[in-house]
């Protein structure tokens, strides 16, 4: 038996088959989307006075099609989750990196004082040697305009792209640009 209930033509069931027997090359949604088109073209051919949803759930239940899309959203939704998750583990990390590279840091300040207060210019250990030496002097800005133009690195100048796309939308012309096309979302609510 076939669609509504009558047997189908032999040419359905060859196509049917051909499609879910092509190459691992073609993507399954690419097929199942062929199919499902030409299925809903015989149905209207056949079934000229059928309305929109018996087309459509008819469609639905003979073919996969909404099954393989419910996957790659679930799937999608997999890898947000997993993105947001080591974003977060990530920040984590950085936040935990900074912490142990500042209390390296206060630890040799600490050491460094300890030798500088006893006099102590080398510590000799088995794994290590400490020396307590003065330093490179660093650069302190005291005030930055008053610095000869000589000194100062030339910048690229870069592009606004949050205030070009705000005057546009408030529907500025501005030379060079323009708002594109606006392309379909696809908005998933959890439950």
């Amino acid at each position: 038996m076939g669609i509504i209930g009558i047997p189908c033509a032999p040419e359905v069931d060859d196509v049917h088959k051909s499609v879910y027997t092509t190459s691992v090359n073609t993507p399954p949604l690419k097929s199942e989307v062929q199919l499902y088109q030409w299925l809903r073209e015989k149905l209207l051919d056949r079934f000229p006075e059928a309305d929109d949803e018996t087309v459509r759930d008819t469609l639905e239940g003979i073919t996969d099609l909404h099954e393989i899309i419910a996957a790659i959203i679930r799937s999608a939704l997999i890898d947000e989750a997993l993105h947001k998750g080591l974003r977060s583990r990530l920040d984590d990390m950085k936040t935990r990196l900074a912490r142990i590279e500042e209390r390296g840091d206060k630890k040799r300040q600490l050491a460094l004082e300890a030798m500088a207060e006893v006099g102590l210019k080398k510590l000799e250990q088995p794994d290590f040697t400490a020396s307590a030496r003065a330093g490179s002097p660093s650069l302190v800005i005291v005030k930055e305009e008053a610095i000869p133009n000589s000194y100062w690195l030339p910048q690229p100048p870069k592009l606004d792209r949050q205030s070009l796309l705000a005057e546009l939308k408030r529907g500025s012309a501005i030379p060079g640009t323009q708002l594109s096309n606006p392309r379909p979302t696809l908005s998933v609510r959890t439950k």
